[in-house]
Parts: structure tokens; C-alpha cells; sequence
């Protein structure tokens, strides 16, 4: 693919797969594969090899991947006794989501940022503190990609069967899509996402 001349122009589907099964012999089979670990495999090459392309010089090293496909989630502590909020920053491609039987992406998306409570042996260390204390936890999101690529995690480990189970939950999606889950000093927080596709595995 980066071996072409032209810097624009069309694929015809067959030939790209054949490309793809001789880039990467995990796809280079008939099995079924997964359509998220194949995603990410798409985005993350490309994205490396357009950074091969740049100039050593170079200090900016974002591409038109993570120009489109690229977020940056925050992931805020509090510590229950000092109230200090600790925020780190993480970068994604896309977004990871449990889901319930019966729910919808707008619920699954609350599920993703509800807050958690570190307590037990599980408290958090407080550097203001110089202790374990409780805390809550939360994720938000502080910027928001131009096009939101989700996954729904339907696999799900299964402790009385010592396995992971795939979960054939109903999830409804909007044709419309407003996030809710933003930071305080997120950037455009009232963007709307219009449904651009779908990809449903049956079997």
C-alpha cells in the first residue's frame, strides 16, 4: 500500500485484502477474525508509516490518523480524605465499552465514566496525604475525536466457568450520538456525532 506512486486514488477491496494477508500473516487465513483488532492493526500502520515519511526534524509527529481517529481521555482520582484531584491524560484510537443486556450505546457510554470507589485493599495512595486512603475514580473525556470509533466488549470473563463467554446482548444505537461524559475544559463538549456504519459479527 505505501509502495504505490500515487498519493491518492482507489482500492479495489479484493486486492487490499490480498495486501493485508502479505503485510500480516494473522489475517493471511480463512478464519474468522476480529473486526476491532483488525481496525486498530489499520490505523496504527498507517499511522507509523506516514510518520517514516517525516523528517527527523520534525516535532510534530501527528498524522492524518490521529488528526481524524484521535481523542485524549482523563482519568481523575479523588481522594476522599484531602478532596486533591490527581488527572492523567491518555490518548486513544477508540473507545472500549462493557455493555448490559438491553441498554444502548448513550448507557454504555455512562457505564464507561461512572464513578468507582477505591476503598479496601484497593485504596489509593495520596501524595498530599502520604497515605492510603479512599478515593473515587472516573474517566472523561477531554477531547473529542472528529470521527468516534466505538467497540462493545462482548466477551466477558465468566468466574463459575473459568472462561470468557460471548455476550449477545441488544444494544441500541442513535442514528445521532452527543457525549456526555466530557471534562470541564474539554473542547467543543456539544459536538454531535452523526452514525457513519456498523460492523455486527454473527456467529
Amino acid at each position: 500500500m505505501s509502495s504505490s506512486k500515487k498519493k491518492f486514488g482507489v482500492v479495489a477491496p479484493r486486492k487490499f485484502i490480498q495486501r493485508v494477508k502479505k503485510e500480516n500473516v494473522v489475517f493471511d487465513n480463512m478464519q474468522q477474525q476480529d473486526a476491532h483488532e483488525f481496525l486498530n492493526y489499520l490505523l496504527n500502520t498507517i499511522a507509523d508509516l506516514l510518520k517514516a515519511q517525516m523528517p527527523e526534524s520534525s516535532e510534530d509527529t501527528n498524522t492524518w490518523i490521529h488528526d481524524i481517529f484521535q481523542g485524549v481521555l482523563v482519568n481523575e482520582t479523588k481522594c476522599l480524605s484531602c478532596e486533591t484531584v490527581r488527572s492523567k491524560q491518555e490518548d486513544f484510537l477508540d473507545l472500549s465499552v462493557d455493555i448490559e443486556q438491553n441498554s444502548s450505546i448513550t448507557h454504555c457510554l455512562k457505564m464507561f465514566s461512572g464513578s468507582e470507589t477505591l476503598s479496601s485493599e484497593y485504596k489509593y495512595y495520596c501524595e498530599q496525604c502520604c497515605s492510603k486512603q479512599e478515593a473515587t475514580k472516573r474517566l472523561r473525556i477531554k477531547k473529542l475525536p472528529t470521527i468516534l470509533a466505538l467497540h462493545l466488549k462482548r466477551f466477558k470473563f465468566m468466574e463459575q466457568l473459568h472462561r470468557h463467554t460471548k455476550l449477545s446482548h441488544r444494544v441500541v444505537f442513535p442514528w445521532e450520538l452527543k457525549l456526555f461524559n466530557t471534562s470541564d475544559d474539554a473542547s467543543d463538549p456539544d459536538r454531535m456525532y452523526d452514525l457513519i456504519g456498523v460492523v455486527i459479527h454473527c456467529g
